[in-house]
């Protein structure tokens, strides 16, 4: 029987995105025909799935003017049943799609209505009057899909179903980079993926590395991700002097790359500060941390706390303040033997209770409610 056809599309993610690649679109090919628009996509990436490669942009005014009208004209034809859109700037576009009859689905990923004011680009009061305005178009005639169920306070008045599913790790994909923990005694390492930004804590971070080299000279921090701030604002950080030649800045890397860097850790970074949606939002990096087998370092938020407290997986710190974190690191350092049991009970807390496989049924139910519209 011929599969029915769904269209994935962003116009902004990695190529690589593990939740829209290897969990989502790999979930539901073995049920659908499925089709997956990606900056830069690499066709051989992952089996079973028909991937479609648009340029990048960074500023989404060209995203909006060049891409997705090249999506619509590459994709059109291919008549899927339903379109799941990941960025708002393709909101619009999605309209002709749900002219043609197909179903759309739009799946908010953080709640901009608490953060696009603090992007470093991408900003600006008509920017946000245009994104309202095509949100709530959005809530009225898509099916919405949310990652946080917090999102939930902002969008309440929602006319068709929606449903929330969390961004938690795919263990089969992650199970080649665990490793048992055998952290570097002689020349400690940290470990951190993700974006850079003086918002997700990292000039806090350089401080608390600044104190922690006054006990602990060697150690060393691997940081995959891409920065959003210059190297003028890194040379001005408080401390940064200090600890440069500690930390290892590798780039946007994909998590395959990164992943083994992470094997003779002794904690992974999850820091992030109380702005925008982050109080709200899990990060995703912590679950990863926790399938890997590391301890885990994050902010006090009550949503964090309620995970790493609960199964005593790492230490919540505050990520304005320097010396818990300093403190948090030196008793990982000090005590390897808790920081492995840490470890080790948030690699069975994910194998039982924050694991994909709940989430992808939850998904393919989500996708026979739309079809069975």
């Amino acid at each position: 029987m011929k599969k029915i056809r769904v269209l994935h599309v962003s116009t902004a993610h990695p190529a690589s995105d593990p939740r829209i690649v290897f969990k989502q679109c790999r979930t539901l090919s073995d049920v659908y025909d499925v089709a997956c628009v990606l900056p830069q996509a690499d066709p051989a990436l992952a089996a079973g799935i028909r991937f479609i490669r648009v340029p990048y942009f960074r500023r989404v005014i060209w995203r909006v003017l060049l891409t997705s009208p090249l999506i619509v004209l590459r994709c059109i034809w291919l008549r899927p049943r339903v379109v799941h859109v990941y960025v708002p700037e393709f909101i619009p576009f999605a309209f002709v799609f749900r002219l043609a009859g197909a179903q759309v689905v739009y799946e908010v990923q953080e709640n901009l209505f608490k953060k696009l004011h603090l992007k470093a680009i991408n900003r600006g009061y008509w920017l946000e009057q245009l994104f309202g305005f095509f949100d709530r178009l959005a809530r009225r005639y898509f099916f919405l899909l949310f990652t946080e169920h917090r999102y939930l306070d902002t969008y309440t008045d929602l006319k068709k179903p929606h449903t929330v599913i969390y961004n938690y790790p795919l263990l089969p994909f992650l199970e080649p980079f665990r490793r048992p923990y055998q952290p570097n005694m002689t020349c400690p390492e940290f470990f951190y993926i993700g974006l850079l930004s003086f918002e997700r804590a990292f000039d806090t971070l350089i401080e608390s590395l600044a104190l922690l080299k006054q006990k602990q000279p060697d150690f060393r921090v691997h940081l995959f991700g891409r920065r959003t701030f210059t190297e003028a604002d890194l040379i001005r950080l408080p401390g940064y002097a200090d600890v440069q030649s500690n930390l290892i800045f590798h780039g946007y890397a994909d998590q395959r790359t990164a992943f083994p860097v992470a094997a003779g850790a002794t904690a992974g970074l999850a820091l992030l500060k109380p702005i925008g949606d982050y109080p709200d939002s899990y990060t995703t990096k912590m679950f990863e941390y926790m399938a890997l087998g590391l301890p885990v370092v994050t902010s006090d938020f009550p949503l964090y706390r309620d995970v790493v407290e609960r199964n005593n997986c790492g230490l919540c710190v505050s990520p304005t303040d320097p010396e818990q974190i300093t403190n948090a690191l030196t008793f990982l350092l000090k005590h390897p033997k808790e920081a492995e049991a840490m470890g080790q009970r948030g690699r069975s807390a994910v194998e039982t209770d924050y694991n994909w496989n709940s989430e992808a049924k939850k998904l393919l139910a989500f996708y026979r409610l739309i079809l069975s519209n």
